[in-house]
């Protein structure tokens, strides 16, 4: 899958964090902007070394992680 291309886990890297390769930009910062309104454009303009691909494979990633996630109730 792409998303696995362009997205690394490096513990050298912040702590672990999944990040865009070869930055040090992190999935949740790039998902985090998204949700608070950046446009694809904003984001390109402040982080001209990401692509348009780059951001979406952030999505792909959130979303496999987020798909993979189980959720338990706990007894009350």
């Amino acid at each position: 899958m792409e998303s696995e291309a362009r997205i690394e886990l490096n513990p050298d890297i912040l702590a672990g964090k999944p990040v865009v390769a070869g930055t040090r930009l992190s999935v949740e910062h790039i998902v985090d902007l998204l949700g608070h309104g950046w446009s694809e454009e904003a984001i390109l303009e402040s982080y001209p070394g990401l692509t348009r691909e780059d951001i979406r494979a952030c999505l792909r990633y959130a979303s496999e992680r987020l798909r993979s996630e189980r959720v338990y109730p706990l007894g009350a």
